[in-house]
């Protein structure tokens, strides 16, 4: 944390946040609250059920606190390969918006977050593990769409009914 207030100066959550919820929403909040200033990488790739830059869109709407930036790959995830970890810290610092200035800090609910701060040279902050502040995750909308609709912000709402549940 910064010595002048006790906030870090720089944040980072990344994420496929496919699609955006209200879990989503809490921890963004939570950490932007903690910085000064919060960026959101939105992981996409072509051919998703929900297009990148309309999740990107959706989370914007959502986060007006954080500055989300959608992050185009076609990286596979393999924790194991040092060459594609390259990759990904390569990819990450070409998109992260303040040059020479972090992140300071890497907010997720999820501990595989510590390695990627590591590499990053920041510190992991997991946020809430067990989601017991929003009990809910993308994998349960993905698998379960209309059961979940009330954890989907209005925008991402109406989207998900129009194209998961009536499907």
């Amino acid at each position: 944390m910064s010595e002048i207030d006790d906030r870090y100066r720089t944040g980072l959550i990344v994420g496929r946040f496919c699609p955006p919820h209200l879990g989503h929403r809490f921890v963004i909040g939570w950490a932007a609250q903690r910085c000064e200033r919060l960026v959101v990488f939105v992981n996409t790739r072509d051919g998703e059920v929900v297009p990148g830059a309309l999740r990107a869109q959706w989370l914007q709407d959502m986060t007006p606190e954080a500055t989300v930036v959608e992050v185009h790959h076609n990286l596979e995830t393999n924790f194991d390969d040092e060459e594609l970890w390259a990759q990904w810290i390569d990819l990450f610092r070409s998109k992260w918006p303040f040059p020479d200035d972090g992140p300071h800090a890497v907010f997720s609910s999820d501990f595989y977050i510590d390695e990627l701060a590591r590499r990053l040279g920041a510190e992991a902050v997991v946020v809430d593990p067990d989601r017991s502040a929003v009990p809910i995750s993308a994998t349960l909308i993905r698998e379960y769409p209309g059961e979940y609709l009330s954890y989907l912000a209005p925008a991402v709402r109406a989207w998900v009914e129009e194209n998961w549940v009536k499907a």
